[in-house]
């Protein structure tokens, strides 16, 4: 079990502070346990999350955090561990202005997602949503800079399987800021006031973490166009207080708002107007699909046939997303070939290609087969 050390402040930075340097900002905690367990030892409840934030904050000041490290408790419960499950930055070391979570808490789903190993340019494509991510990441970096012109409400559309929610993973990665991601299906609670509640929640929790990213998923389960809302009278709070939100009525400064959908057509225009900008996603085109499939290929844990064509591939994976060409081709043409103790071939990749568009042809004309 490695143990977390008193950072020197002897060498502590006092002047140009890299990321590293500052401090963390965010830390997500999971109660590990005792390293001896006897009928003694009782297992401590966190039942006031703010008291036990500043209780974390006196106790561990100065102490370097990294992930899967331990930080032992030295007060109340003895040597009781908190595995360090995330922390931004990396390496760096807590301070009174450190934001403790907790897994396993009522506030689970909206513990900020801190950790990904997506970038930017590892999203191949839609080049006008990743201009519109290095903006968002400039206003991330300094908010007060951009005053009330922030990009605060961006909404991305287009096939499923495009990269949506890749591209809003990679921008908190690549800007170092957590990211609050929440299916709008999941916001739909079972009592009335539920959804609004969540969504309140969520704008209020955004700004304790400022900066950050708001990501919210499927939003036609939501916001649905009103012609349709008596079908789903359930959702009409919530699209009220998703607006009351994103009019800025509370200036969230700090956080910005990506929502995404497969079906933009149906977001009603009220919704739809709150952002400031939409950005279609596209799928690949010929040179796009060339580079995911090499892109992926060569992580193959099994050797590729020497015969392999790969421009034959390119060409008869027209209309997939980059999503479908990793999980129906790739993914599909790999695991028949482990099953066969074989090299990867051709052939492996032509009966994937062969299953989906057996799976994807429709008994009527669909423009979205492969959505």
């Amino acid at each position: 079990m490695r143990s977390i050390q008193k950072i020197n402040k002897k060498v502590t930075p006092k002047s140009n502070k890299s990321k590293l340097e500052e401090g963390v900002r965010y830390i997500v905690l999971k109660p590990a346990g005792y390293p001896l367990r006897s009928e003694l030892n009782e297992y401590p409840e966190i039942s006031e999350y703010k008291v036990f934030e500043f209780y974390a904050r006196e106790q561990w000041n100065g102490l370097v955090a990294k992930s899967g490290d331990y930080l032992f408790d030295r007060r109340m419960f003895p040597d009781f561990a908190f595995e360090i499950v995330n922390v931004v930055p990396e390496g760096s070391f807590i301070s009174h202005s450190t934001a403790f979570f907790i897994e396993n808490m009522e506030c689970d789903d909206l513990i900020p997602k801190i950790i990904s190993d997506v970038d930017i340019k590892d999203v191949i494509g839609q080049d006008r949503a990743k201009r519109k991510c290095k903006l968002i990441m400039k206003y991330l970096d300094d908010p007060e800079g951009f005053g009330k012109w922030a990009p605060k409400n961006i909404l991305f559309y287009g096939p499923s399987g495009t990269g949506k929610t890749m591209l809003a993973k990679a921008l908190a990665n690549d800007a170092q800021v957590p990211i609050l991601p929440m299916k709008a299906t999941q916001i739909i609670g079972e009592f009335v006031g539920d959804g609004a509640r969540q969504i309140h929640q969520l704008y209020e929790r955004a700004e304790d973490y400022a900066p950050c990213i708001i990501f919210i998923d499927e939003l036609d389960a939501i916001g649905l166009d009103r012609r349709f809302q008596e079908l789903r009278g359930d959702v009409i709070e919530i699209v009220n207080a998703l607006l009351t939100e994103m009019d800025g009525i509370d200036e969230h400064k700090g956080v910005c708002t990506i929502a995404a959908t497969n079906m933009v057509e149906s977001i009603d225009a009220a919704v739809r107007s709150r952002f400031e900008e939409e950005i279609e996603f596209v799928k690949p085109d010929k040179k796009e699909r060339l580079m995911i499939l090499n892109s992926n290929i060569s992580s193959f844990p099994i050797e590729i046939d020497g015969n392999f064509d790969i421009e034959t591939l390119v060409e008869k994976t027209e209309g997939l997303s980059g999503r479908d060409l990793v999980e129906k081709i790739l993914k599909n043409a790999l695991h028949t070939a482990i099953l066969e103790d074989s090299k990867v071939m051709n052939r492996h990749f032509e009966e994937a290609c062969k299953k989906i568009t057996s799976l994807n042809t429709p008994k009527n004309s669909d423009e979205g087969m492969y959505s």
